[in-house]
């Protein structure tokens, strides 16, 4: 069943649910079972049933986990000695239809003065936050909101005598479900930390496209160098690979078999040790690579086919042409092996500085994505612009990237303090990070440290703040951190022409 919408109405009567036991041959798919999963019993739901590898077995979505642990199963794993739900009946589609018929005849009183009608709604849309925080143009003074914390004084350039900003400038710090409340004019929900980590936890991907829920993940296993990885989600594979227990991906040349027989004879003959492109940064062992998507065709859409297995929001992966590919290698003695990429938009009217970014799983949890992101900023950086991510980010993007701006911000803020500078602006925050107003002010009010007091804006770095900074810190000195040198990019801004900026149709 599809979540019913959020309303101030009193709610009916739940739907009834019918339930009862089943057999092997009574399968269908959208009923919910309980199901084995590591030795436990949990609930799932049923969306495709099909014959894989000359054995019946069903694609279950497990009830509170996300998306990417969805898997196939063999029937067997079902306990059918349980009582099983069973999907909602069609005739849902006309109770909807009677219940939004009802909706839109308006009651007596509203019928009688259509004005209250009218003044309800107003109130309600004015009652809805907005994206910019107003006053940010004032000085404040220096009193200490709270006892032990530091702050510093916030302002804005902008005045009231000049121009409106453009729709792209204006504080973007509303998430995609709070933006579909803001819509249906309803206040958003607010969350903590914890409980916004666990929606993201069992909610799936925050950017789910529609047309791409129901599609079931079609490879079980891929093999890349000396790791074996299971998929996460769909992606565009030749058909001939769903019935293949494993799938071969050479990691030189990302070219894709079904058998190893065919792999084992590519390896023989690839003569290729690293991505197509130039190499314009070099670490110890970790170096980055440059790849224009229109010279190198087929190894971008093989690298977008690699990355479409990880990625739920993504959906180019053929047209190319456009776009600009930093692909992060480790180097040892066999040659460069592929960690994680970003890629960038030749020209972006946006001002993006990231159109998708991925590290492998076999790689992730090791400091990598930072490395990435610190990696896209500094490009930036060379060409004396402000860069974002493109919006909306996945669900482990936006975790990813919460950290690193935390982290820049409140290091700057401390190295601020230290020098004796108890003012501050927007702006010179942005240009000293690389990064446009819309994410510092998101950051500053995602960590609580944007406050207001009758002088206007105050930034507070919190004792909270602070310690967690300080819990990082002592564990990058256990673990070691990697660090981007600016000194060792060789690079500079790329020209196009106006053909090599487009898609080659």
């Amino acid at each position: 069943m599809a979540p019913r919408e959020t309303s101030h109405e009193p709610s009916g009567t739940p739907v009834p649910v019918e339930r009862g036991f089943i057999t092997v041959e009574s399968l269908r798919i959208g009923m919910k079972a309980i199901v084995e999963k590591d030795g436990e019993k949990r609930k799932a739901e049923i969306l495709s049933i099909g014959q894989r590898g000359g054995q019946l077995k069903v694609y279950v979505h497990y009830e509170d986990f996300n998306k990417r642990l969805d898997e196939w199963i063999p029937a067997t794993r079902i306990d059918f000695s349980r009582e099983v739900e069973w999907p909602a009946p069609d005739d849902a589609d006309k109770k909807d239809k009677k219940t939004n018929k009802k909706k839109e005849v308006p009651g007596k009183a509203d019928q009688k003065n259509p004005k209250r009608s009218r003044s309800k709604l107003d109130r309600e849309i004015s009652a809805t936050p907005s994206d910019a925080t107003p006053g940010l143009g004032r000085r404040a003074s220096s009193k200490a909101p709270g006892k032990g914390n530091k702050e510093i004084v916030v302002t804005t350039e902008v005045t009231d005598g000049s121009t409106p900003r453009a729709e792209d400038e204006e504080i973007d710090v509303v998430d995609l479900q709070d933006a579909a409340a803001v819509a249906k004019a309803v206040p958003p929900a607010e969350y903590s930390r914890e409980e916004e980590i666990e929606k993201l936890r069992t909610g799936g991907s925050m950017t789910q496209n529609q047309t791409e829920i129901s599609r079931v993940r079609n490879l079980e296993k891929i093999q890349m160098g000396k790791f074996e990885v299971e998929p996460w989600y769909f992606s565009p594979y030749p058909i001939d690979f769903v019935d293949s227990e494993m799938v071969y991906i050479c990691e030189f040349c990302l070219c894709y078999f079904g058998d190893v027989t065919p792999f084992e004879r590519h390896r023989t003959k690839c003569t290729l040790l690293h991505p197509p492109g130039n190499e314009i940064y070099r670490d110890r062992d970790i170096s980055f690579f440059e790849i224009d998507g229109r010279r190198q065709r087929t190894w971008c859409r093989n690298l977008c086919l690699l990355s479409k297995l990880f990625l739920d929001h993504k959906t180019l992966y053929y047209d190319v042409d456009p776009f600009l590919f930093y692909c992060m290698c480790v180097r040892d003695d066999y040659g460069y092996h592929l960690v994680g990429y970003f890629s960038k938009e030749k020209e972006s009217a946006e001002g993006y500085n990231v159109a998708c970014i991925l590290t492998l799983p076999q790689y992730q949890r090791k400091g990598f994505g930072k490395l990435l992101i610190d990696f896209s900023y500094l490009l930036s950086k060379r060409e004396g612009k402000l860069g974002s991510p493109e919006k909306p980010l996945s669900d482990l993007g936006l975790l990813g990237y919460r950290a690193y701006w935390q982290e820049k911000i409140v290091d700057l803020l401390v190295e601020l303090t230290e020098e004796g500078k108890h003012e501050a602006n927007i702006e010179d925050l942005g240009e000293m990070t690389a990064m446009t107003t819309n994410d510092v002010l998101h950051t500053l009010q995602n960590l609580n440290m944007l406050r207001y007091n009758r002088a206007g804006h105050v930034i507070v770095l919190t004792n909270a703040v602070l310690q967690q900074r300080e819990q990082q810190k002592a564990k990058e000195k256990v673990k070691g951190k990697r660090s981007i040198i600016a000194e060792k990019l060789i690079w500079k801004p790329p020209v196009f022409s106006a053909a090599s900026r487009t898609w080659n149709w």
